[in-house]
């Protein structure tokens, strides 16, 4: 940040740094700057400052939601002991395992903006976190089969749930028999809307390049990815603003 800051004006411009300063700040003040957003909780009260303004300008409505996690992971160097981060965990998706942590987030189903974001260890269940990424003033919340079962769990309160099929229960409907059309089309429309929380995993992984964690421990990775949400967010609503 320090050499962009130097090399790009555009940076400059944007921090308020371009007119009427005779040193730039440097890598140490950035440091500490970073940690003053940590201990303060500033990223979850500028992620919430950004959905104002979204919402204000009508972007995000209140009806529905739809929640999803993603995987993050992280150095998990074990030559020397002790060096993994402790508060990351090991989990297994697909057959494959992952060391890390996952961040969990709730988004508006017509827009697709991100209003809620959560994370935790990569061995704790989707399930248990759901009822965190909601809001409250939601209608309709939407999951994708790891959340089967949800509306049997009390937090979530009345919130009508849309919960997709597992595949493997999909896979056996017979597309000859009417009442399993009707499924399989339910379970295409569901997907068509649960698909917009899918939207800022992929800003957040492709367009801004996070495909692991930078820091170590769960507090800094949180600061940081909910900061990335909020720009997320900014660069969703880009063109509709």
């Amino acid at each position: 940040m320090e050499e962009a800051l130097h090399d790009i004006p555009l940076y400059r411009e944007f921090a308020l740094l371009d007119t009427g300063m005779t040193r730039l700040p440097d890598e140490s003040t950035i440091l500490r700057f970073r940690h003053l957003l940590e201990a303060h909780e500033l990223s979850t009260r500028m992620l919430a400052t950004v959905n104002e303004i979204l919402q204000a300008k009508g972007l995000m409505l209140k009806a529905g939601s739809a929640v999803d996690a993603t995987l993050i992971p992280a150095p998990n160097s074990t030559k020397k002991p002790g060096t993994r981060d402790p508060e990351m965990r090991q989990t297994q998706k697909g057959g494959s395992w992952y060391f890390g942590m996952k961040a969990h987030i709730g988004v508006d189903v017509e827009s697709g903006l991100v209003h809620t974001v959560k994370c935790t260890p990569a061995n704790v269940h989707d399930i248990t976190v759901a009822h965190e990424l909601l809001h409250g003033k939601e209608k309709v919340a939407f999951a994708d089969a790891g959340y089967v079962g949800i509306e049997k769990r009390g937090e979530t309160g009345s919130v009508q749930w849309y919960v997709a099929m597992r595949p493997g229960k999909r896979n056996k409907l017979d597309k000859k028999k009417r009442l399993d059309r009707i499924y399989n089309k339910i379970e295409r429309l569901k997907a068509g809307v649960r698909a917009k929380v899918e939207h800022p995993f992929r800003v957040l992984k492709c367009q801004f390049g996070y495909l692991k964690a930078r820091y170590r421990g769960l507090a800094k990775n949180t600061a940081h990815i909910e900061t990335q949400f909020a720009l997320a967010n900014l660069w969703m609503a880009r063109k509709m603003m």
